[in-house]
């Protein structure tokens, strides 16, 4: 079908030509607002995409920096903060200096057993933690 329409296509060109006429045929303008519709129609979905994965590691850089925090003031003061808020490199409010509006949350600390974890939710609206074992996980503080 593309085939025969592209035949015709360069048929009707063809005879404009040779009629000294100037200018494309509706159907001409037709295709090519369809094929700029279809080649939108694949890059949208593809640019979000890649937005949120951006929100997403911003968010894991994020908890990084709160892990990196809550393990200095522990090796300071022999004890996990509850609180981000004031601890090297956090606002008053507890956001991260650097940080594109997500604020990490500190949802248990526990001193005898070494262990804390940390939680944020990205701009994207997923979900990640981090304690005292490793990276930023998917999910929320188990």
């Amino acid at each position: 079908m593309y085939f025969a329409l592209m035949g015709k296509l360069d048929a009707r060109r063809k005879g404009l030509l040779a009629e000294e006429e100037k200018g494309f045929t509706l159907i001409e303008l037709l295709v090519v607002v369809i094929i700029i519709g279809i080649l939108a129609a694949i890059a949208i979905p593809v640019y979000l995409n890649v937005q949120n994965n951006a929100k997403d590691a911003s968010a894991k850089s994020d908890l990084q920096n709160a892990k990196t925090a809550v393990i200095a003031a522990y090796t300071q003061n022999n004890t996990f903060p509850s609180k981000l808020a004031g601890l090297a490199g956090y606002s008053a409010s507890g956001t991260y200096d650097a940080g594109k509006g997500v604020a990490p949350e500190i949802k248990k600390s526990d001193v005898t057993a070494g262990s804390f974890c940390i939680q944020v939710t990205s701009n994207s609206t997923k979900n990640f933690y981090v304690d005292q074992d490793g990276g930023a996980k998917d999910g929320t503080c188990p």
